[in-house]
């Protein structure tokens, strides 16, 4: 009588096939959560912006219309993220505004123009109008404008 012993476990073949598929889950995330991380620090300028404009207007109504500089709006500017590493006031009726990473450029007598790989270009404003210009991650140097 010829008796075989079976013994339980895995093949190769299926722990081999079992590691290859969690690589290539693994791979999918990893590759994906850059473009996630940019994503949401997009979303938390456009916030900071928003904020940013909120307290210009809020600065606008409690000084007579007298546009702020740098540091006055600095008091009013609060819970900005970490993502915004400045914020300055720009000359009055700049043509463009071109900043940098985590920065934010307020400009006095100005509406939003097009966004070009070099800067945001602005239209001429009233003197009650103003733009907030930030830096995206996302694209290559896209632009986001918010005016009054």
């Amino acid at each position: 009588m010829n008796t075989q012993q079976k013994t339980k476990g895995f093949t190769i073949i299926e722990v081999v096939l079992v590691l290859a598929i969690a690589g290539l889950i693994f791979l999918m995330v990893f590759t994906a959560l850059p473009a996630l991380q940019r994503s949401q620090r997009d979303t938390a300028r456009k916030q900071d912006l928003s904020t940013v404009s909120t307290a210009v207007t809020n600065y606008l109504s409690n000084n007579r219309s007298v546009f702020p500089t740098t540091a006055s709006l600095a008091s009013y500017v609060t819970n900005v993220s970490s993502n915004t590493t400045s914020i300055s006031v720009a000359q009055i009726g700049q043509s463009s505004a071109n900043p940098t990473d985590g920065q934010i450029i307020v400009t006095q007598k100005t509406t939003c123009g097009s966004s070009g790989t070099t800067g945001e270009t602005l239209n001429a404003g009233t003197t009650r109008q103003f733009t907030a210009v930030t830096l995206l991650e996302s694209g290559n140097n896209a632009y986001y404008c918010q005016d009054n």
